[in-house]
């Protein structure tokens, strides 16, 4: 096992192009051990790529990569036994079944998890001798997902765990995430899904153009200094005023709906309600709360922004 003081995985200006394409650019990032970390991005970001290099199917064309110490390609047959990779596409033969495939990767470690119990953990004791062409695309993922996890990895790369799941496949792959956290497993998960980085992860990256455009706990991405209040009313509020009034930035974004952005302060719905008092105003809905974490993923790879 790596020194928990040490981190399980450490990118130094990770850059990587492609032609004139620059796909990762300068890339800083470090996980601790025993951490789960999301990594979030828009299509074309970096995170692939990123993770690619960690894997060691990629060559940085600069800056260097560390994996529980080892570096992923001069190193791999040392490493690969202690790391987990669960790709989108699994790379299976197609005539193989479940159980024939986790007992042919269980044979490459040498204390592997038992084959029919990890398939029982992950739902396919009852498709154990389909063929893999024949499973469902959830059924491959899970199948996926034991593949990373049948040689008791101590880093594990999830690429997109859930995808094509159903709810409860979902919920119970969260589960398993959830277990590997519990016994110190050094997770990254790659997902499209922002509910599942706030649930799962400690922290979360969040990569645009192939650099790190924000890093931190759910909390701390979504909390910040800033307040926001959301409230229904009639359509023709006097905006200008309103803002002045509360002192604050206030928006329209649909007939009927403001949001109120401000400063933190505890005064803030105490100058908004008396406002709306003043000019005899009936308050519909208020809310008032954190930023989700998909706000904060929108406004930081915003399109506009991309030019």
């Amino acid at each position: 096992m790596t020194d928990a003081a040490e981190p399980a995985i450490l990118v130094r200006g990770l850059t990587k192009r492609y032609g004139p394409l620059t796909a990762v650019d300068g890339l800083e990032l470090q996980v601790a051990a025993g951490e789960t970390l999301a990594l979030l991005g828009p299509n074309g970001a970096g995170k692939t790529t990123t993770v690619e290099c960690c894997e060691g199917y990629r060559v940085p064309d600069a800056g260097t990569v560390r994996v529980l110490g080892l570096d992923p390609r001069r190193d791999a047959r040392r490493l690969r036994p202690r790391v987990g990779l669960m790709l989108q596409e699994g790379g299976v033969y197609p005539m193989a079944r479940p159980h024939e495939v986790l007992r042919l990767f269980a044979a490459f470690y040498a204390d592997p998890l038992d084959a029919d119990e990890l398939l029982e953990r992950v739902g396919l004791t009852d498709t154990r001798r389909t063929r893999f062409r024949d499973l469902s695309g959830g059924q491959k993922q899970r199948l996926s997902l034991a593949l990373a996890l049948v040689g008791r990895p101590e880093v594990v790369f999830l690429d997109e765990p859930t995808a094509g799941l159903d709810p409860a496949a979902r919920r119970r792959t969260w589960e398993h995430i959830g277990e590997l956290r519990a016994a110190g497993v050094t997770v990254v998960l790659t997902t499209h899904l922002l509910d599942e980085a706030e649930q799962l992860a400690d922290r979360v990256a969040i990569m645009d153009r192939g650099q790190l455009v924000a890093l931190g706990t759910p909390d701390e991405l979504t909390h910040g200094q800033r307040a926001r209040l959301s409230f229904t009313a009639r359509p023709d509020l006097d905006l200008a005023d309103l803002a002045a009034a509360v002192g604050a930035v206030v928006e329209q974004p649909r007939p009927g709906r403001y949001v109120v952005h401000a400063a933190n302060d505890p005064q803030l719905v105490a100058r908004l309600t008396a406002w709306l008092a003043t000019h005899d105003i009936a308050l519909g809905e208020l809310q008032a709360g954190k930023r989700s974490l998909e706000e904060v993923f929108l406004r930081l790879t915003a399109e506009e922004d991309r030019a």
